[in-house]
Formats: C-alpha cells, structure tokens, sequence
C-alpha cells in the first residue's frame, strides 16, 4: 500500500480529538503559569512556552511514527521493550533525583522521564506476546509469562520511588481479559483493593468479620449443593491473612507522605495546611468555578498559586475553576470519546497484535483520566499520576503521544499475517 492511501486511512476522529485535548491542555497550562512580569511571549523560562516546545517536537515525532511501517513495531517490539528496561534500570546509576525521586535523566536544561516511554514499550511487548500462535491466555504458564512482561517495569519503578506510575501497570490486565483472561482476575483484584480499603478504613477485625458472614451466607445459601466447607475456610483464612499483611505494609512498606494521604482521604485526618493543602485548594478551585468558570486566566485560586504546581499533576483544578461544570464536562467528554474510539477500532483490527495493543492504550488513557480526575477531586489520595496531554511536561507529551500514535499507524494499515 502506497504512503498517500496509508496516510489517507488514517482515524483522523481519532487524531483531532489529540489534538483537541493537547489545544485546551495547553490553554490551561497557559493559564496556571501565567507570569505577569514575562517580557515576551517565547520567553523559553515560561512553562507555556516550554509546553509550546514539547508539543511542536511531539509533531515531529508524530511524523515520524506515522512514516514508520507498521509490522516494524510487531517486528522490534521485544527490542524495544528490552531498551526501555535497560533505560529504567539505568536510573539507579545515571539518575537524577528531583523531589525526592530518582526517574530522571537529565541533559543539560532538559530531562527524560523513561517510565513515561516504557508504558508503549510494555504495550507492544504484551501485544507481541499474546498474539503469537503459541500463546493461550487460559493455560497458567502464559498467564504467568504475560503478567511477567507487566510486571517487570513496574517493580524497576517502584524503587525510584515513584509508585503512581507502577500502579498504571495494572491497566494492561484490561487488555488481557479482553484476549481470554479469567474474569476471576479482575473479581480478584478487585476484592483485594476493597480488602485493602477497608482495613485501612475500618481495621482488620471488623473486615474479617463481614468476610465470615458473607462467605457465611453464600456457604448456607448453596448447602443443598453440599458445598467443600474446606474451600470456604480456606478462603476466610486467606482474606484474614491479606487484611493483617495491609497493616504491615502500610506502616513498615509505604512512607509517611503516602500514608498521610491515605488517612486524608479516608478522613481519619485532616490536614488542610500540610500534606492535604493541595487536594484542599484543588476543591476549593474547582467548587469555586460554578457553572460556566470564572474566566480564561480569572481564576483567583489559580493566579494566587494557591494550588502548588498546579500545571502539571492538578491541571484539572485550573479548568474547573475558570470553565467551570460546563467547560469541565466538555473536558471529560473528549476523554471518554477518545477512549471509546479507540476501543471501537481496536475491535476492527484484522490482527491479534493490533487489537491488543488498542485495548493497551485505552486502559492506560483511562487509568491516567479516571485516578487524576479522583485525585484532584479529592476522591483518590495523590499519587503522582498526571492527566494525559493537560499536565505539563515533555516526558508526558510525547510518552502519551507516541502509545497513542502507534495504534493509530497499526489502525492505518490494519494489516494481518496469513
């Protein structure tokens, strides 16, 4: 297929909705750095006219994606995952350590955020993985094996410290229960986060407690089948054995910031002026804003700098403030049509590896959307997750950007193996 037609088939709803959120993400970050005392408008010190920067860079790396065939992605995806975990191990040599976090290498003035590129890198080697023939999603060992290549950047991140971005990782079982996985995963997961909560929230006895009354209920509800009551004891004992194991991790495995921010938001503290301000002044901003906003760069809270770095993590503080519900709705439906859109064409893909990486990238896009919302809301504790191409920030930009891109390459050729 010629490059003319291939550039002709690309989803361009696809492409303005980027274009659209990368617009009113920068018109925020505009907003939220505004400094009154800047001489010229490409003063290269402002964050806006670095955030210009990224994006005009983010083109060129757009072009380049797009002139790239697209079985060069299938084809190099093993190594291209092997060079985003050799970028993150070499962190622990060669990294630089800003606020508190080794995930930086810096290059003068500049610096790269490698877990931001490793999250297309892990998209494609799981993708490349679950679409070969020998693969079975339903046999242990490929289960094992793809949890493995989600698994292994994220415990490279971990250490750094930065456990937002580790936490993401868990969106790529999306994509693998989409290819077969057991719904039992997600049902697991999920009743170990509400373990999880809960102990925190209420303590280990009374979460043991309703466990036993409600594998109680289920075991006499089904006893004319003569249920193993092994099975259920079993069970009882390992929700027990994971609620007392949170406690131990929480106080000895989390640090005291992150702990703080747990209790803030189960409300067993309250911290409005230390560790809680940010969330509290992004409530502030948001609820300030109305209906319709307050204005494009009227926003008191946001020209106070009451929201501490609010360009980048709380960016979504600044639209609700000056767009209000109307311009925040807006916001959030551009996300959700992107979303949507993606997983609508990763469904039309004529090749495993396609589909699979499609359903990659919409699970990180709403990981990314779905915890910043809740973070800035005040409805999850602060994480460190940002907001897909709003936050400030070329790492974000053209990390988002290239996961993005590459589908949207693979969606223009939709091409297959015989």
């Amino acid at each position: 297929m010629s490059q003319s037609k291939v550039f002709l088939k690309f989803d361009w709803i696809t492409i303005l909705l980027f274009l659209a959120l990368v617009a009113i993400g920068w018109v925020n970050i505009y907003s939220a750095s505004l400094d009154e005392s800047a001489t010229t408008f490409f003063d290269l010190n402002q964050t806006y006219t670095k955030q210009l920067l990224w994006i005009g860079l983010s083109i060129l790396i757009i072009v380049f994606i797009l002139a790239l065939d697209a079985k060069f992605y299938e084809r190099f995806s093993s190594i291209i995952y092997l060079v985003s975990l050799l970028s993150l191990l070499g962190l622990f040599v060669f990294g630089k350590n800003i606020n508190g976090a080794t995930s930086w290498y810096s290059f003068g003035p500049m610096g790269l955020q490698p877990s931001e590129f490793a999250k297309a890198a892990t998209a494609l080697a799981l993708a490349k993985y679950l679409s070969d023939i020998q693969t079975n999603i339903n046999e242990f060992k490929h289960q094992i094996r793809s949890f493995l290549i989600v698994a292994i950047p994220a415990i490279l991140i971990i250490p750094q410290p930065d456990p937002g971005s580790a936490l993401v990782y868990t969106a790529f079982v999306f994509a693998m229960y989409r290819e077969g996985l057991h719904f039992m995963y997600l049902l697991l997961g999920f009743f170990a986060a509400a373990l999880f909560i809960g102990t925190l929230a209420f303590g280990s006895v009374w979460v043991i407690l309703l466990v036993i009354l409600i594998t109680g209920i289920i075991y006499f509800r089904n006893r004319k089948k003569r249920p193993n009551i092994v099975r259920y004891i079993t069970i009882i004992a390992a929700c027990a054995a994971f609620s007392f194991s949170v406690n131990y991790i929480f106080n000895n495995v989390f640090e005291q910031r992150h702990r703080d921010r747990f209790n803030i938001v189960l409300g067993k503290e309250i911290d409005s002026k230390g560790i809680g301000y940010n969330t509290n002044q992004s409530e502030i901003a948001i609820g300030s804003g109305g209906w319709t906003g307050k204005g494009w760069t009227q926003g008191t809270q946001t020209k106070g700098n009451f929201v501490p770095e609010q360009q980048t993590d709380y960016i979504f503080s600044t639209v609700g403030e000056e767009w209000g519900f109307v311009g925040s709705l807006i916001v959030v439906f551009l996300f959700i049509s992107l979303i949507v859109r993606i997983l609508y064409l990763a469904e039309k893909q004529k090749s495993t590896f396609s589909r699979v990486y499609g359903y990659s990238v919409a699970s990180i896009l709403f990981f990314h959307f779905f915890v910043n919302i809740g973070m800035v809301t005040g409805l999850f504790p602060t994480v460190g997750i940002p907001l897909p191409f709003f936050s400030y920030g070329g790492s974000g930009l053209w990390g988002f950007t290239i996961l993005l891109f590459i589908f949207v390459r693979l969606d223009g050729s939709n091409y297959y193996y015989t």
